[in-house]
């Protein structure tokens, strides 16, 4: 009897909180960030692209891994090569391209700004041209030297 009473005063305790617009509280992520890390065949070409072509800035690293950062992105940048024999992007687990299925995307503040400073840097490879999208951001997009498909827009 006593269980069935507690289990009714629960049921009760959430239809009030329910009936006034309550959701009961859930735990949320605090201090979150977001690093990626990308595992590319040629380390100094990618640390090229992500300092000279998109102006991020070369962090304190080890030979075999090396963090870039623009603001609160951090990129962490590891070669391939290096990979444990059985992990998820080495050659011989995954023959199809890195990232495939994911856009990374970046928000500068002046996506036209930005769009001409990599445009300066002669850097092509898919390189599209600047678009005002349908739903009213304007973008464009690029690949890096490993084929990591990049969204560059403005918040």
């Amino acid at each position: 009897m006593k269980s069935i009473v507690c289990l009714t005063l629960v049921i009760l305790a959430v239809a009030i909180a329910f009936a006034a617009g309550e959701e009961p509280a859930s735990p949320k992520p605090q201090g979150m960030s977001l690093r990626l890390e990308l595992f590319v065949s040629d380390l100094q070409k990618s640390i090229d692209f992500y300092t000279k072509v998109l102006g991020f800035e070369r962090q304190a690293g080890s030979p075999d891994y090396v963090p870039v950062r623009s603001g609160a992105v951090v990129i962490g940048l590891g070669p391939a090569a290096g990979l444990p024999k059985r992990h998820h992007f080495n050659p011989e687990v995954q023959s199809g391209r890195r990232g495939l299925g994911t856009e990374i995307v970046l928000e500068v503040d002046d996506v036209n700004a930005f769009f001409a400073q990599v445009k300066s840097t002669g850097y092509t490879s898919g390189l599209s041209s600047l678009r005002k999208q349908p739903w009213g951001a304007t973008d464009f997009r690029i690949v890096d030297p490993d084929g990591y498909y990049l969204r560059i827009t403005s918040r």
